[in-house]
């Protein structure tokens, strides 16, 4: 089992793991193992609670296809068990980043303190640039 969250968890046998070979540099060992991995998480045939699911299809995220399907491809690492985790932590992070309630945001006003304290740093201002003009001769 995999916790997503304190009461939420996705068993392993929910996403599909294939070991496919790597892209890039890394010489013999990247031509003869296949080291990367490719995890396809379908999200309508979870465990995830409705309200999981829910929001996870309505994202529109580029890791998720327009058939409700998250495909992570994990090749950063040597070794398939490394990129193996990597995925998996990747697929946690995807599902609670896109399941975050965001706060709703409440309007406030400014204290009157701060509108004064705005109004006296614009008077101090205001009379520091006055004061860098020329200079008036008296006539004598």
């Amino acid at each position: 089992m995999i916790a997503i969250s304190g009461s939420v968890a996705i068993s392993e046998d929910e996403f599909t793991i294939t070991a496919i070979r790597a892209q890039g540099a890394g010489g013999q060992n990247v031509n003869k193992t296949s080291t990367a991995i490719h995890l396809r998480f379908d999200i309508r045939a979870s465990s995830l609670p409705d309200y999981y699911k829910e929001r996870l299809l309505a994202a529109s995220h580029h890791l998720i296809t327009d058939d409700g399907t998250i495909v992570i491809k994990s090749q950063e690492h040597r070794t398939q068990e490394m990129n193996r985790e990597a995925a998996i932590a990747r697929l946690v992070s995807v599902i609670k980043e896109l399941t975050v309630v965001q706060k709703s945001r409440r309007a406030t006003r400014p204290t009157r303190a701060s509108k004064e304290r705005r109004l006296a740093s614009k008077a101090q201002k205001s009379s520091v640039k006055a004061l860098r003009g020329k200079v008036k001769r008296s006539p004598e």
